[in-house]
């Protein structure tokens, strides 16, 4: 399966942050929506970089000043791409290897959507429940039994 398939039954929204909103308000905007990071963006499009709750907690813990600072103070700039013909498994791969959670996807060098190791998880739920059901109907209809609802 393809990273486009797997965000189409996501959606499109995207949280962007600029490099100077505060940390602070950072949090609360994750807080708000209900999400792990935010992609850092000063124009339309094009990726800064990427903060997520854990670089917070990272950088807290040394600096309580941390929640006046610029999200720029502490974003990750080595932002992790993938386009929307990625494989998935690819996808899965790399979050595992890199120890990240979020990797935006990108299209002719603009960010169009991205990926969370919860799409990941939820998507491979998903082929497994699929294969349950089929090996399921599979085995019944052999042994001439109707397949379980």
């Amino acid at each position: 399966m393809i990273i486009s398939e797997v965000l189409r039954k996501r959606g499109t929204n995207v949280v962007t942050v600029a490099t100077t909103i505060t940390v602070g308000d950072l949090l609360n905007t994750l807080a708000d929506l209900n999400i792990g990071c935010a992609v850092v963006s000063d124009s339309a499009g094009r990726i800064d970089g990427i903060v997520s709750e854990r670089d917070v907690v990272r950088h807290l813990a040394t600096d309580p000043a941390l929640l006046e600072q610029a999200v720029a103070t502490i974003m990750v700039t080595e932002v992790t791409t993938c386009s929307p013909g990625a494989d998935l498994e690819d996808v899965a791969r790399v979050m595992t290897e890199q120890r990240i959670r979020h990797i935006p996807v990108v299209e002719a060098g603009r960010l169009i959507n991205i990926v969370s190791i919860g799409d990941v998880v939820k998507n491979r739920l998903d082929q497994l429940q699929d294969e349950r059901d089929h090996l399921m109907n599979y085995v019944s209809t052999a042994e001439g039994l109707t397949p379980p609802r």
